[in-house]
């Protein structure tokens, strides 16, 4: 379990917002969820794929499967409510592979419940203090741009590239949640990452609303590595290019520092602090050990403050 006492610099901060999707921001959520409503977990809901797919492909609606991964991460120790929350359908009929968290928070989408309205109905009903946003209230789908020029759309489908893309973009244009937009405003600290870096770190930082936050906002803005080769097009990034994606996709050198485990050859060229530590679980390699994770983030706090 962490120890709140080891972790002096992160309990100093009064609004630390971590960025993301999926598994990596449940990863970061559930390593600081000793924050209670001090952390906000922002969250990119342009996945197409699995249940979540199926389920928007028949019905619309946002993304929830990340959502709801971080919502029941951030529990530590499971109850049965995050356990029916987690349950999901095996068999051969329709309902096989979904997961009842994403049909509960659908239902209560097509109740006319504003997804951000949602998601506390759901922390209050699993008793969780730390808020989770999504990025958007509307749904949206991200696209790539690649370098003959075509134009492709879906979450999977960009996972699924061969080649790098020039750019990404969300269709429609949707507006940000303002709660998201606050927070960042409010955020002493910004994380971002670690996951997949175009599918769940890029989409959020491309609403325009997100971008004039993130360009204003006065808090140190830390990136954490992933821990493996991504199998995608973003395998092909280096440390100093992801960072450089999301500087000029902002439009400004917003970056302070980053966490990885992987040791960097030119650390003077990324210009920001580096941070280099053992963060592997020792029982899964490719997953964020939670106390490695949060003792390198604290760590990094005291560098940057």
């Amino acid at each position: 379990m962490i120890t709140i006492s080891n972790h002096d610099y992160l309990t100093q901060i009064k609004h630390l917002v971590a960025i993301g999707g999926g598994h990596g921001l449940g990863r970061v959520m559930s390593s600081l969820s000793f924050l209670k409503e001090q952390l906000t977990g922002i969250v990119t809901t342009t996945d197409n794929g699995g249940s979540t797919g199926r389920i928007r492909h028949d019905h619309g609606g946002i993304a929830w499967g990340d959502l709801r991964n971080c919502l029941t991460q951030i529990i530590a120790n499971p109850t049965t409510a995050s356990a029916v929350f987690e349950y999901r359908f095996s068999g051969s009929g329709e309902l096989a592979g979904h997961n009842l968290g994403n049909l509960i928070l659908k239902a209560l989408e097509d109740m006319h419940i504003r997804p951000t309205d949602a998601i506390n109905l759901i922390r209050n009903f699993l008793r969780v203090k730390s808020y989770l946003l999504p990025m958007s209230d509307s749904p949206v789908h991200l696209g790539a741009i690649l370098p003959s020029g075509e134009k492709i759309l879906g979450e999977v489908a960009v996972d699924n590239l061969q080649r790098l893309p020039t750019s990404l973009f969300l269709y429609p244009i949707v507006q940000a949640s303002p709660e998201a937009v606050n927070a960042i405003l409010q955020a002493e600290v910004i994380l971002l990452g670690p996951g997949s870096f175009l599918t769940s770190i890029m989409p959020t930082l491309l609403l325009p609303e997100i971008m004039q936050a993130l360009k204003t906002s006065s808090a140190k803005i830390i990136f954490i590595d992933n821990l493996g080769v991504e199998h995608s097009p973003a395998a092909r990034l280096s440390l100093a290019d992801r960072i450089g994606w999301i500087n000029k996709t902002v439009g400004k050198n917003i970056v302070d520092g980053a966490i990885t485990s992987m040791p960097i050859e030119d650390q003077q060229a990324l210009d920001i602090k580096l941070l280099v530590r053992k963060l592997n679980a020792d029982d899964v390699t490719y997953r964020h050990d939670r106390d490695r994770l949060c003792s390198a983030i604290n760590e990094m706090i005291a560098e940057l403050f």
